[in-house]
C-alpha cells in the first residue's frame, strides 16, 4: 500500500482495528507492552472519550457519559500493531468520595513514573473554561515525572471565534511555563471533527511504522 503524504497514512492507521485490551485499577496489575504508548488525561467531562472515539472514527470505543468520573481506571487499547492508547481517569471530580479520588491520583502518579514505553500524554482542556487549577496540577505532575505532554483544546465549536482566539493565546502562554509541554497546541472539536486529522498526524509520528518506512513528504510503500 502507498500513501501520498503523512496525513494519509495517519488516517489509514486510525481506521485500523483498535481492540480494548484491559482495565487496570492497581499499579501491580499494569501490563507490559513493547509498543509505544500514549495516554489521554483531562478533567471529568472534558470530552476525553469523545475525542478518542473521533480519532478512531468509532462511536463507543471509549464510553462517554455526562456523569463526571465515569472513567475510574486506566483503560488500554491497541491501535493496529503500532500503538497502545490509554484512557486515564478524569480528574477534578467534585462528586467522587475523597478516598476514591486519592486512589485514582496515586494510580496515575505511579503509572506516569514507571512507564518507559509512555511517549506522550495528551492533556485535554475544555475550551469553554480554559486551564483550571486541576489542569495546572496535572501539568506539574507531568513536569515532575518528565513525561512529554501536549495540551489539546476540546469542544471548540461551542464558543465564538473571538473567545477561541483568546483561550488559545492564554493556553499557549501557560504552556511556555512548563518544561515537559510539547510546544504545539491542539485545537479540536469531536462533534464537528475539527483538528482531528491534525492530531492523528501528530500521534502517528510516535509510531514505529512512521520511522520504519522513513516517511517524510515523499510517497512510500508499506
Amino acid at each position: 500500500m502507498r500513501w501520498a503524504n503523512p496525513q494519509e497514512w495517519a488516517n489509514w492507521l486510525f481506521a485500523q482495528e483498535c481492540p480494548f485490551l484491559r482495565s487496570v485499577q492497581k499499579i501491580e496489575d499494569l501490563p507490559e507492552y513493547s509498543l509505544p504508548e500514549i495516554a489521554f488525561a483531562g478533567r471529568s467531562n472534558v470530552g476525553k472519550s469523545s475525542l478518542i472515539n473521533a480519532l478512531t472514527s468509532r462511536q463507543t470505543l471509549a464510553r462517554s457519559s455526562n456523569t463526571p468520573g465515569r472513567t475510574q481506571m486506566l483503560n488500554f487499547f491497541q491501535l493496529h500493531h503500532e500503538l497502545i492508547m490509554v484512557d486515564m481517569p478524569g480528574y477534578g471530580y467534585a462528586e467522587a468520595p475523597k478516598a476514591l479520588v486519592a486512589q485514582w491520583q496515586k494510580l496515575v502518579r505511579q503509572y506516569l513514573m514507571g512507564r518507559p514505553t509512555l511517549k506522550r500524554v495528551y492533556v485535554l482542556i475544555d475550551s469553554r473554561h480554559g486551564i483550571k487549577k486541576n489542569d495546572i496540577e496535572m501539568m506539574k505532575m507531568l513536569d515532575e515525572t518528565a513525561v512529554s505532554y501536549q495540551v489539546v483544546l476540546t469542544k471548540t465549536d461551542k464558543i465564538s471565534a473571538t473567545a477561541l482566539a483568546k483561550v488559545q493565546e492564554e493556553t499557549q502562554t501557560a504552556i511556555k511555563k512548563h518544561g515537559a509541554a510539547f510546544p504545539i497546541l491542539g485545537v479540536t472539536s469531536s462533534e464537528k471533527r475539527l483538528g482531528i486529522e491534525e492530531l492523528r498526524a501528530e500521534i502517528a509520528k510516535l509510531c514505529p511504522g512512521h520511522k520504519i518506512h522513513g516517511f517524510t513528504e515523499a510517497v512510500f510503500a508499506e
